[in-house]
């Protein structure tokens, strides 16, 4: 804190001169620090400097989920041979973002689909999220059953910032492209093709999670109906 200098004194205050008796000036005081009283133990300084406690603060450590421009494939050729590939669309690629966090938090050392149906769920305001919650799927039921199903990690336990893709949550990303690709109605791969593409990983978490909160073949097929529909951000 900034010293005060105490400049207003009493003249009553200020010493005389022995031999010509005479007031001297009175040099000004200086505050170095703020004391404050405390009833139980007289006059304190509260500055954690002073009392060696900033060094020893914890610091949080921050959860980080970086958004990329496309998804992870296990076909590298499709973009060395130059194939026009679509492009995913941002709230697929945020919703693949949000499931790489999700893993994150629940303390996973892959990104499995679980963490990506979480994801849909996070990002909320998908074609596919929609579809879900309309069908009582929620981001609660969903993470309460992949619990059951992969329990929490150790609490020391730190994932890295980009858990690695199981193979099941990699094939989904792939089917995804392919599916668009076979359709050739142009336009953007959707959280749809996401969501369709967990289902079609059968043996997967994420088709269990899926069937065991009422999602069918029925359902599979009513979304597929609406997937050629664009993604808009809200």
């Amino acid at each position: 804190m900034a010293s005060h200098t105490l400049s207003k004194l009493s003249p009553s205050t200020a010493p005389f001169s022995p031999s010509t008796g005479a007031r001297l000036p009175r040099r000004p005081m200086l505050v170095s620090s703020l004391r404050l009283p405390n009833a139980w133990l007289g006059a304190r300084d509260f500055s954690l400097r002073s009392m060696g406690l900033a060094s020893r603060l914890p610091r949080p450590r921050p959860i980080i989920a970086t958004v990329a421009f496309s998804l992870p494939t296990a076909k590298p050729e499709r973009v060395s041979s130059g194939e026009n590939v679509p492009r995913w669309s941002r709230k697929a690629i945020k919703s693949f973002a949000m499931g790489e966090l999700e893993a994150r938090k629940l303390k996973y050392p892959t990104t499995g689909t679980e963490a990506l149906l979480m994801g849909l769920l996070i990002e909320g305001t998908s074609a596919a999220a929609k579809f879900l919650q309309a069908n009582g799927i929620t981001l609660f039921k969903v993470r309460e059953e992949s619990i059951k199903l992969n329990p929490k990690g150790d609490m020391y336990f730190f994932s890295p910032e980009h858990p690695p893709l199981t193979e099941d949550c990699q094939r989904v990303l792939d089917w995804a492209v392919d599916q668009k690709l076979k359709s050739a109605d142009g336009g953007e791969i959707t959280t749809s093709h996401l969501l369709l593409g967990i289902w079609s990983e059968v043996e997967s978490p994420g088709h269990k999670i899926l069937a065991a909160l009422g999602f069918d073949d029925g359902k599979a097929k009513e979304l597929k109906s609406q997937i050629s529909e664009p993604e808009y951000d809200d």
